[in-house]
């Protein structure tokens, strides 16, 4: 009898996505239907449904077909090169896929590269012939999501440029596309002053063994603490469209951070362009995630990948109360950081206080107060920042915190203020390979 591992083995070796496809919809269509109760049958269904997908998962990934030549373009390239260009070097699926939209506007898939983090989209829109576009199809027509089999990805971004007003040449990216849909639906939303806009549907043949092999794919699983909690590094894939890393935070409130961790991506010495990070909460967890987008690596051989947490929330605690003696534009250093205190004036409603600090240096409004005439006043408002021009290079920013006291202010106190700090906590990435 052949173990799982040597059966899982011959399947991976010899299933095509479409073989597989078909086969996993033939046994669920020949199923014998039995009468049970329908918790049997939610039972048996969700048995059923889970095996095929631990079968799926467990057997098949991407054919990985490599870039050829070694040739890695980034992401200026990819946009710029068009799809001709790439598919010189061995990139993507080649598509030309047309149909006909509304006023004789024709849109064409002209190819697609595929990986683990992406998909892209090569597309053209062009007028009838003898005509020439009114007005930028960028703005007329939305590229919105691909489906197909386990897929339902949507795009994060695209654009594109006039080669001249007889056709626009575009680029969008999606979320990645599973391995197993041999065919593939996109979406286009055509806004042409209507209420709602028209939606067409444009479908595609997908050949999995055309996606591109990632060049780095590793678990990091390192932390690294900060003021009021941990950021996680968890993964970091590598493909020839861009590199992500994903991670987490876990605040010691249990909120999401006020600001991003900004991390630098080094490959072999050489910093990474960093291109855009998302985060938000997952929904079955409650942890709240992040990714980090950087553009292709610069070498196809990465032999040193480092991660440095360059800055991230901070928070400084005041343990003293702040004098306001004597303010005009007068520094007091706190920690590792400066508050300036720039002015403290009467008002027919009390006493605003003008205080100063690098920008989104924010003050612990829960607990900000003054001590005035023997009494603890809080904070009743706080105006939007503004710039302070020091004339010297530097920009500061100030905001005006009001006070409901007709007494003086001599102090002023708080449990503390959040700000950006530097942290430059280096993360050694594993490279062994996929």
């Amino acid at each position: 009898m052949r173990t799982i591992e040597e059966r899982l083995q011959s399947h991976q070796q010899t299933m095509t996505p479409s073989e597989l496809e078909g086969r996993l919809r033939k046994a669920l269509e020949q199923a014998p239907v039995r009468r049970k109760s329908r918790a049997g049958q939610a039972r048996t269904w969700v048995a059923t449904a889970a095996a095929a997908l631990l079968l799926m998962v467990g057997v098949y990934q991407y054919p990985a077909l490599a870039y050829y030549g070694g040739k890695l373009f980034n992401q200026t390239e990819l946009y710029t090169l068009g799809f001709s260009g790439v598919a010189e070097h061995g990139y993507g699926q080649t598509v030309n896929k047309s149909m006909k939209l509304e006023n004789g506007i024709v849109f064409t898939i002209n190819g697609v590269i595929a990986d683990d983090n992406a998909l892209l989209m090569y597309y053209s829109i062009t007028p009838p012939p003898g005509e020439v576009f009114d007005e930028e199809p960028a703005s007329l027509y939305a590229l919105d999501r691909i489906t197909g089999f386990l897929t339902n990805s949507s795009s994060t971004s695209g654009g594109g440029y006039y080669k001249d007003k007889t056709r626009f040449d575009g680029i969008y990216k999606f979320e990645p596309v599973s391995p197993f849909a041999r065919n593939l639906t996109l979406t286009i939303y055509s806004y042409q002053g209507e209420e709602k806009p028209a939606v067409s549907k444009l479908s595609f043949n997908f050949d999995a063994s055309k996606a591109m092999k990632s060049i780095l794919v590793a678990d990091i699983h390192q932390a690294v603490p900060v003021d009021q909690g941990t950021v996680y590094y968890d993964t970091i894939t590598a493909s020839p469209t861009s590199t992500i890393v994903k991670g987490h935070y876990e605040m010691d409130n249990g909120e999401h951070p006020r600001f991003f961790a900004v991390t630098k991506l080094y490959v072999n010495g050489t910093e990474t362009n960093y291109l855009s990070t998302r985060s938000g909460v997952n929904e079955k967890t409650g942890v709240v995630e992040f990714q980090i987008e950087y553009d292709v690596l610069p070498t196809d051989k990465p032999q040193r990948v480092e991660l440095v947490l360059d800055n991230f929330s901070g928070y400084q605690k005041v343990e003293q109360p702040i004098s306001l003696a004597s303010p005009s534009d007068r520094s007091v250093q706190v920690g590792q950081e400066k508050l300036w205190i720039r002015s403290v004036t009467q008002t027919n409603s009390g006493y605003d206080i003008v205080i100063a600090g690098k920008q989104f240096t924010m003050l612990d409004k829960d607990t900000l107060a003054v001590q005035a005439g023997g009494k603890t006043v809080s904070v009743s408002s706080i105006s939007d920042s503004r710039q302070w021009d020091l004339k010297n290079g530097n920009i500061l920013w100030e905001r005006t915190y009001s006070f409901p006291t007709d007494e003086q202010p001599q102090s002023l106190q708080m449990d503390g203020f959040h700000y950006i700090k530097f942290y430059r906590e280096t993360i050694q990435v594993p490279v062994g390979g996929k």
